[in-house]
């Protein structure tokens, strides 16, 4: 879907990158906001942005030049995501990880020959690697949380997560966030209460209130583990080591359920594939190697062997 928005809406993203970098990047900053789910008018987005009610109109021209629909309510203004082209501006603005290597992978598939490959590595690229456009916009029913949290961790402020589900209890976090895990799907933050550092799952947050303090433990910040199967280990918490021997048809899975997996994979012959990497726990390795046993060879891995030995009898003897 996403190679497909571009190839269909290329001279459009084209007319908007012929610019300096600066100036890319506060059109892109003034494409979030007017694609998100709150309304802003020109003040607050000269507000926010610290830009001048001038630039602002220019670069909103400048939208409607390259075929934006610009809509108005009373003082507020977005682009309108029913123009024929606009699918999604924000598949436009931000590419996680995963979809990064995705998309390399299908741009570096086209010929050579082919100037669209060459343009479309240069302009995506700078896109998806750019930390400025980490506050992507979110679609989803929590897509206000995570604007909120976005907001919060650039200006380095407290929140209160309220009414937040774990599983024993649901009740109100008043934390510091400062990352986000791959589609936003967990956030870390420092629990203000337990002086640690936690991972809270975005969809059972109620509602996130921005406070007006600014960060006090900012030293204190530290992401954990996030491993190629999207298992997540604590800050300082032991990893586990594991070295498989991967078929075609285990490669070839491993490869589209996970592609961060690419980084860590070598190949031994025409047929088989090494996989060596640290993992958070012994689950989402696990699940993997227990459907594929025929097609995986444990080359070093005690615990998952272990795991393994276990999960048969509880299960299937």
């Amino acid at each position: 879907m996403l190679i497909s928005f571009y190839l269909a809406n290329y001279k459009h993203i084209l007319y908007l990158c012929r610019m300096d970098q600066p100036k890319l990047e506060r059109l892109l900053r003034l494409m979030k906001m007017l694609t998100a789910n709150v309304e802003y008018s020109v003040d607050d987005i000269a507000d926010r942005l610290d830009m001048s009610r001038r630039t602002i109109y220019r670069y909103i021209d400048t939208f409607r030049e390259a075929g934006f629909v610009i809509k108005k309510s009373g003082n507020c203004i977005r682009l309108d995501k029913e123009s024929p082209h606009f699918k999604d501006i924000s598949q436009l603005v931000h590419f996680t990880e995963e979809e990064a290597v995705i998309l390399r992978r299908a741009i570096e598939g086209i010929d050579d020959t082919n100037m669209l490959k060459q343009n479309l590595k240069r302009k995506l690229y700078s896109v998806y690697d750019s930390k400025t456009l980490a506050d992507t916009i979110v679609k989803g029913r929590n897509s206000g949380n995570i604007h909120s949290l976005i907001e919060a961790i650039e200006s380095e402020k407290q929140v209160i997560l309220y009414n937040y589900q774990s599983a024993h209890s649901t009740r109100n976090r008043h934390v510091e966030p400062f990352a986000f895990t791959t589609n936003y799907v967990n956030v870390w933050c420092f629990d203000c209460q337990d002086m640690s550092c936690k991972i809270f799952k975005t969809a059972r947050i109620d509602k996130v209130e921005i406070t007006n303090n600014s960060w006090q433990h900012k030293e204190l910040h530290k992401e954990g583990f996030m491993d190629i199967f999207r298992m997540i280990a604590p800050p300082d918490a032991p990893l586990i080591r594991i070295k498989l021997k991967l078929g075609n048809l285990s490669y070839n899975l491993l490869m589209e359920e996970y592609p961060l997996s690419e980084k860590y994979i070598t190949k031994i012959d025409s047929s088989h594939w090494l996989l060596d990497t640290n993992v958070a726990n012994l689950q989402g390795i696990g699940r993997f190697t227990i459907g594929l046993l025929d097609d995986i060879e444990i080359i070093e891995s005690p615990e998952l062997k272990e795991y393994i030995n276990n999960y048969i009898n509880k299960y299937f003897i």
